[in-house]
């Protein structure tokens, strides 16, 4: 573990975005590649993404989808079949034209999705009505090239998992399009303790080749909106790009009705940048690869208290709860309360010569420093309880920071207000036209972010053109 003085810290309450990228420095959980764009992942940050793998692919597992991985590279003769989807992705491409040392005859693009590579597969696989639904996930990294990047948020190179069904029907293909989207925002706010809005994005706003796409935006603490996670109706658009029919129960060819849907490790961007404080990280309990740390508050070896700090450690275990301790006294007691602050570790417990005598440790919380005793036949009970509360606080935390951070815009003189001041979600009419939506975004930087599933219709002008709406949408600045 690196050590630093709390006074080199960034403060996150006078500049989010330094602070963003000094805390995943020095909370090691990421750091820049020799590759530019590129970032490591370091052994810390890896183990909230697994947390995030374990509890996701729990659901998609539940839902009924089986794990598989297809090929990193993919012809780029694949990716021509559907004009929206190459179009949509080539400013973005990595192209590999030279391999063993010979210019290769047909270039091989390194995937920013796998859509073309698996549906060349699905094609010559499942044939029949019997063979749908398809239900396939992998888990696996994407090259997508950028040139302004951004910790976990924006990288050339980053993690996911991409689902990718095939159904019979339109309507089994609208409700697992449905579903993943869902499952994103259960696993935001279940486990990362993050309150998300889920809807429909705009035509302009889609996924390239597909028929609708489904987001869900999460607002940051500087008022712009993440999206974190997209679910894709595919519609027939890839089956017939791919010519994949199946014989249905009479007999007849049709094209299989597709989704697609993802979730990155930009949601560990998320995540940091919504729970932190100018001492450093504060992982909602849940995700925390280690929730409780054991300092040992000693001036030298002392075999009784190691026996002690064993015995706390080992009853923690036993309950479930993931604790690390730290026996390291060649450092100062401050200076290690300091590192594990920086890493967000929900609870810090210190045992030293008093707690051991009267059999007892003290605690420290991450999120509001609260501290106080708790005998040792207690200590599983109220550390759970801590644990489970902080996760409740978090969530309500972010829960009430983006209502109270969403705005009513009904003159566009009000939007750009908003989005000129401390900005956040705004709702307001929208006409639906594409010439309206680009012009307020060339003039305040906000964008449609998404129409909420359970949006009601309404009778409106737009924000900007005045013409007849129905619909309020989500606009904000985003990431």
């Amino acid at each position: 573990m690196q050590k630093f003085e709390k006074k080199d810290l960034k403060k996150k309450s006078v500049n989010l975005s330094e602070w963003y990228t000094d805390i995943i420095l020095k909370a090691e959980l990421a750091d820049y590649a020799p590759v530019k764009g590129c970032m490591v992942i370091r052994p810390y940050g890896f183990a909230v993404w697994e947390k995030i793998q374990t509890f996701l692919d729990g659901l998609i597992k539940e839902k009924g989808v089986g794990n598989a991985y297809f090929p990193l590279l993919i012809p780029e003769k694949f990716l021509n079949l559907e004009k929206e989807h190459i179009e949509g992705f080539s400013p973005h491409l990595a192209v590999v034209t030279i391999a063993g040392g010979e210019n290769l005859k047909e270039k091989l693009v390194i995937r920013p999705t796998s859509e073309t590579v698996m549906y060349q597969m699905y094609k010559q696989w499942f044939h029949s009505w019997r063979d749908l639904p398809v239900l396939i996930n992998q888990w696996n990294n994407v090259i997508r090239w950028e040139k302004r990047t951004y910790l976990f948020l924006r990288t050339s190179e980053f993690l996911w998992q991409e689902g990718h069904c095939a159904h019979l029907t339109e309507g089994e293909n609208r409700e697992m399009v449905l579903w993943g989207i869902k499952a994103y925002e259960k696993t935001y706010a279940e486990l990362l303790a993050m309150y998300g809005l889920i809807g429909i994005k705009s035509q302009t706003e889609k996924f390239a080749g597909a028929k609708e796409t489904y987001s869900i935006e999460l607002l940051m603490p500087d008022g712009k909106a993440l999206q974190g996670g997209t679910s894709h109706d595919l519609g027939q658009n890839f089956s017939k790009a791919f010519d994949w029919t199946v014989l249905n129960k009479e007999g007849k060819k049709i094209h299989p009705w597709q989704n697609s849907w993802g979730f990155t490790t930009r949601s560990i961007g998320g995540l940091v940048m919504v729970n932190g404080d100018d001492n450093g990280l504060i992982l909602p309990p849940r995700v925390a690869p280690i929730q409780t740390v054991i300092i040992a508050i000693s001036s030298g070896e002392n075999q009784k208290l190691a026996e002690y700090i064993e015995k706390i450690q080992g009853i923690l275990e036993k309950s479930g709860v993931r604790v690390k301790s730290d026996n390291n006294i060649t450092a100062s007691v401050g200076r290690r309360f300091n590192d594990w602050e920086v890493k967000g570790v929900p609870i810090r417990l210190e045992i030293g010569q008093k707690e051991m005598e009267k059999e007892s440790v003290t605690f420290a919380r991450r999120d509001n420093f609260d501290k106080g005793t708790v005998g040792i036949d207690q200590i599983e009970i109220k550390i759970k309880a801590i644990l489970g509360e902080m996760q409740s606080l978090a969530y309500e935390n972010h829960r009430k920071f983006t209502l109270d951070n969403t705005y009513k815009a009904d003159s566009y003189d009000q939007f750009k207000k908003i989005m000129t001041g401390k900005r956040g979600l705004i709702r307001a009419f929208w006409c639906e036209d594409k010439e309206c939506e680009a012009k307020i975004k060339a003039e305040t930087k906000a964008t449609t972010r998404i129409l909420p599933l359970d949006a009601k219709k309404e009778k409106g002008k737009c924000i900007y053109c005045t013409k007849a709406a129905v619909n309020r949408w989500y606009f904000a600045q985003a990431y």
